[in-house]
C-alpha cells in the first residue's frame, strides 16, 4: 500500500521532532587543564590520572572526563572535563578521587597547571556528551 508522498514527509517531520524533544539543549562547562609534567614521571602522572578520569566519569555532574597525551611530547597532557551545570567542578573537587589525585600529583609538575574554559557549541544535546551509565570506556 502507498502513502501519499505529503503524508510519508509529515510523518518523518513528527518523528524528527520527537527524536529533538527526547535529548535536551546540552549548556556545558568544557574545561581544558594543561599538564606538563617532569620527565621520567610520565607513567605515573598517567596511572594517577586515569584512576581519577575512572572515578570523575562516574559522577552525576560530570559529561565527559577525557585525559589526552601529547604525541611529540609525552611530559604534556590535557585533561579534557566537561561538567553539566555551574556547580559540578566545585562538586568534583570535593570527591575523595580529586583529593587523591592531587596530592599524587603535587610532586610531578613541571609547572603549575593551567585550564582554559569553554561554553559548548556542538554537540547541542546531553545524548551527544553523556557516556551513559553503562558504557564500557576501557578495552
Amino acid at each position: 500500500m502507498f502513502r501519499p508522498l505529503l503524508q510519508i514527509h509529515s510523518t518523518q517531520k513528527v518523528v524528527t521532532q520527537a527524536f529533538r524533544n527526547m535529548s535536551s539543549r546540552a549548556e556545558y562547562l568544557c574545561v581544558h587543564v594543561f599538564v606538563r609534567v617532569k620527565s621520567g614521571t610520565e607513567d605515573a602522572f598517567k596511572a594517577a590520572s586515569l584512576a581519577n578520569a575512572r572515578e570523575s566519569a562516574r559522577e552525576p555532574g560530570i559529561a565527559r572526563f577525557d585525559v589526552i597525551q601529547q604525541m611529540d611530547d609525552p611530559t604534556k597532557f590535557v585533561l579534557v572535563e566537561v561538567y553539566k551545570n555551574e556547580n559540578a567542578p566545585l562538586a568534583h573537587k570535593e570527591t575523595h578521587h580529586y583529593n587523591t589525585w592531587r596530592e599524587t600529583v603535587a610532586d610531578m609538575m613541571a609547572e603549575p597547571r593551567s585550564a582554559i574554559k569553554y561554553k559548548n557549541l556542538f554537540p547541542a544535546t546531553s545524548n551527544g556528551w553523556d557516556y551513559g551509565k553503562d558504557s564500557n570506556l576501557e578495552c
